[in-house]
């Protein structure tokens, strides 16, 4: 290529580059950015800002530090590092896994009205993972179909696996209020404080913001709900598939029947992978990657009743009625299950009969009976409801019927649209790419209808945290008594009493359990 045509070609592309940047950047509290509109969409995309301070060295395993300043316009047009983990979401999504880094609490906007007053609603997005996996910029995340319909969309990133939730004494001694565990949680609060301080600049209303998110992101929105600390920082929420088991909670120090104390199953952890490490400051030395290699190595994540980021169960907070007093929206998929049956390590009816025995003792009869099976195909049908059901809708459910206890309205879906693949049906985060709209130029026309509707629910609700529009099926609020839901499926239609009989059933068995033996 001649000099002259590189010349000219490096002038086209810097006009082109220099036109699409916004004339004057936002500033925040921390300095300014600037990034690009998007082609043909309105909306400007603002990638990886910084909303806490690094959490390496000293500063591991511990509550979020604000984010250091900066002079001059910040670019915000490339995404950031990913909160270390393993490559099996990668593999999955088929998507390539970012850069992994500890450096990894940033945030990113999209926006029609960035530099304008025109305080549209704010959804914060936290994405799924098992508290694990993931990261805020996940290709089925993005936001524009959301922005273009007037709301400022949000996704965030938060510390995951044994860097964001390892509860352990050494770490107690040091941390505020005598406690540890919780730090990916103490994350989405610092993100959330960041949106009070600054979404206005991008067009957003701090007064009007919904946090959503979907599996250890319904997760997480229900913790949130439960915490004293989220008071004031959002006035909506929508917990897509919850992930809410007897194992992924625990309290701090104390065991029950159901389980080790956190700071137990964090000593265990520890010890069996850095048992040279008898000092915190030694935990907080140990390199990234062996951490990395060693919470994909059999860590299971806690959510920690430690009194004071979680005073209680999420459950036992929604049946006192002491959650956070906003409008809820929650719901589950037909199909849940499919997704995890390997996690079952069972492929006979006789090895089911089994494992249930040694799981649930006394109580395994009525686990049968609930989820009956006899053959292969009825083995199929009874594990991917038996994780439906006790991984999802029996917290989903137990949490719309707390909502009866405060004075915001409640409102239950039961997404039941089936996939391509008849092996995995209506399956676990089928629903995010409907609700995101998300679903590409090939989508079929049925979808794309239930796209465009399930988007007008999510920005609706988002607006008045009333999720019925003109136009659209109406949508009963949730209340025990009548027990009402929308289906969202092929068709969009009311129902009564989704799951009813089973949740009630696994209640009952829960109960006994917890008051089968004293608490050691």
């Amino acid at each position: 290529m001649h000099t002259n045509t590189i010349q000219r070609t490096a002038f086209a592309c810097a006009l082109a580059f220099s036109a699409a940047v916004l004339a004057e950047p936002v500033k925040l509290d921390s300095g300014m950015v600037e990034s690009v509109l998007q082609d043909g969409s309105g909306v400007t995309v603002f990638k990886g800002i910084p909303y806490a301070a690094p959490p390496v060295g000293a500063l591991r395993w511990k509550a979020p530090m604000p984010a250091a300043a900066w002079e001059g316009p910040r670019p915000a047009t490339e995404f950031s590092t990913a909160c270390p983990q393993g490559g099996g979401l990668a593999q999955m999504t088929g998507e390539a896994l970012p850069t992994l880094s500890e450096d990894c609490l940033y945030l990113n906007i999209w926006t029609t009205a960035a530099g304008t007053d025109a305080k549209q609603p704010v959804m914060v997005w936290i994405h799924g993972g098992g508290l694990t996996l993931g990261w805020g910029h996940q290709r089925g995340y993005d936001g524009t179909a959301l922005a273009e319909q007037g709301v400022v969309l949000v996704s965030i990133n938060y510390r995951l696996g044994a860097l964001g939730f390892l509860a352990h004494p050494l770490l107690s001694e040091q941390g505020e209020n005598g406690v540890s565990g919780n730090y990916g949680l103490l994350d989405q609060i610092a993100a959330l404080k960041w949106v009070q301080r600054n979404i206005a600049g991008f067009g957003g209303d701090p007064g009007n913001v919904t946090i959503f998110g979907e599996s250890a992101g319904g997760t997480s929105v229900q913790a949130l709900l439960a915490s004293p600390h989220s008071k004031g920082l959002f006035h909506r929420a929508i917990a897509q598939s919850p992930w809410l088991t007897d194992g992924n909670y625990a309290h701090l120090k104390q065991a029950t029947p159901l389980g080790q104390s956190a700071e137990a199953q964090g000593v265990a952890w520890a010890e069996r992978h850095f048992p040279e490490a008898e000092s915190a400051e030694a935990l907080r030395a140990v390199p990234m990657e062996a951490m990395n290699a060693a919470q994909q190595d059999g860590y299971s994540v806690l959510v920690t009743i430690d009194g004071d980021f979680m005073p209680d169960h999420v459950l036992e907070t929604f049946a006192a009625g002491k959650q956070m007093d906003v409008p809820v929206m929650a719901g589950t998929n037909t199909d849940e299950g499919t997704m995890f049956m390997g996690f079952l390590p069972f492929n006979t009816p006789e090895q089911y009969a089994t494992a249930m025995q040694a799981g649930y003792g006394e109580h395994a009869e009525a686990i049968l009976k609930l989820y009956p099976a006899t053959d292969q195909m009825s083995l199929v049908r009874a594990k991917n409801q038996l994780i439906t059901d006790t991984w999802f809708a029996q917290g989903t459910r137990n949490m719309l019927a707390g909502m009866a206890n405060v004075s915001s309205p409640a409102w239950h879906y039961h997404f039941s649209r089936r996939s391509s693949n008849p092996m995995m049906g209506s399956h676990h985060a089928l629903e995010i790419g409907y609700a995101f709209n998300n679903l590409g130029a090939d989508a079929k026309a049925p979808d794309k209808t239930l796209a465009a509707a399930m988007t007008r629910y999510w920005v609706q609700f988002a607006r008045s945290g009333d999720p019925n529009v003109d136009g659209l099926p109406a949508w009963p609020a949730f209340d025990p008594a009548t027990d009402r839901h929308l289906e969202l499926g092929i068709e969009i239609r009311a129902g009564t009493g989704y799951r009813k009989d089973a949740v009630d059933a696994l209640n009952a068995i829960r109960a006994e359990r917890l008051s089968a033996a004293p608490s050691g």
